[in-house]
């Protein structure tokens, strides 16, 4: 199997970056307005590139990377202006670019024209912070999870067991990029020292007074914030100690059951993570068109030829629970809201059965 990365040119002039494994069909779903979302409202579109890769993960490595890039950086992509993009900026921190990506434009650096740095750019994604974690496993599971979520930047603040961890690559079931670009720091301070906007999540505030805010509430921050910003989640046993949660700037605290308010690493990374995702330019599933519904007279028609049918046959008895048996019949038909092709199917059945024919 082989997925693209592909970027498309809206009516105004816009710019959407995706990816796919279903490359013709994607583009056309775009171009038709199969696909709700950024582009729907921006037709017509048109391709105006497009690479393929070996993995899901190099696609969208460079669908990320690429949709962080101001404008110019992609026209010169588009033109395939290799002089301008070798000059282009990619942050440290952003994903690399897969190597086909690099084979056709060649590795960037830094930027040193002013113009270009005034085109808006995107703000970056949020980090994901591991502090001290223990378990290979539990650092593979959260990168699934981050990566569900379209967030691939990982930094670890001195893992227990080292870095790598063998443990961690089969945890992460396919989102292996992210462990393998992931970041070791000896101290919290060193990983978020380019972050302006720091969130500790812990359950209790551990004697530190600051802001505290629900996941949903930092995701909006996060998305008006300029500067980097970063989740920063403690080891599996313990949590967050003091010391770390007196770096972040608020504390970040999942409405939870008081009873039991004890989240694994990988869940509390997918909460914060979707919650992000919920303003972040995702994939949504196809809408599958079922039909307008069939009128009423329709249903009626369908419900009064079928109950002709049984009683032919006798199936209302005794009489006196007839009423009771047609009542639970009307229900059942009328509930899954049948539109015109399935009222008209069945209604063909019913016919057959009352008018067989030998084949």
């Amino acid at each position: 199997m082989t997925f693209h990365a592909y970027m498309l040119r809206c009516s105004d002039g816009s710019y959407y970056t995706g990816h796919t494994d279903s490359f013709e069909t994607r583009i056309a779903q775009h171009q038709s307005g199969v696909v709700k979302g950024y582009t729907f409202d921006r037709r017509p579109v048109e391709l105006v590139w497009s690479a393929e890769f070996g993995t899901r993960a190099e696609a969208l490595a460079s669908e990320l990377q690429i949709k962080g890039w101001s404008r110019k950086k992609k026209e010169a992509l588009i033109a395939e202006n290799w002089d301008k993009l070798k000059k282009a900026s990619v942050s440290h921190t952003s994903p690399s670019l897969s190597d086909a990506l690099r084979l056709r434009s060649g590795q960037t650096e830094d930027e040193t024209d002013p113009a270009d740095q005034s085109e808006t750019q995107m703000p970056p994604h949020p980090v994901i912070v591991l502090v001290r974690p223990q378990l290979g496993e539990n650092i593979g599971k959260a990168a699934r999870a981050m990566l569900n979520f379209g967030l691939t930047e990982m930094r670890l603040v001195s893992p227990r067991d080292g870095w790598p961890n063998p443990d961690a690559g089969p945890s992460a079931a396919g989102a292996d990029f992210i462990l393998d670009q992931a970041q070791v720091y000896e101290t919290l301070a060193e990983a978020v020292s380019d972050c302006a906007h720091v969130y500790a999540t812990t359950v209790r505030k551990r004697g530190v007074t600051k802001p505290v805010v629900t996941p949903e509430e930092a995701a909006r921050e996060i998305h008006a914030a300029q500067g980097r910003c970063a989740y920063i989640f403690g080891p599996e046993r313990s949590g967050l100690e003091t010391e770390d949660v007196a770096l972040a700037r608020k504390i970040l605290t999942v409405p939870i059951n008081p009873e039991f308010g004890s989240l694994n690493l990988a869940q509390a990374v997918i909460l914060c993570a979707y919650e992000w995702s919920k303003q972040a330019d995702l994939k949504q599933p196809t809408i599958t068109d079922l039909g307008v519904p069939a009128p009423q007279e329709e249903l009626e028609g369908m419900i009064d030829q079928f109950t002709t049918l049984l009683e032919k046959v006798g199936y209302f008895f005794p009489p006196d629970r007839a009423p009771a048996t047609k009542l639970t019949l009307r229900n059942l038909l009328t509930k899954p809201g049948w539109n015109h092709l399935e009222v008209r199917t069945l209604r063909g059945v019913l016919s057959h059965l009352n008018r067989p024919r030998e084949r």
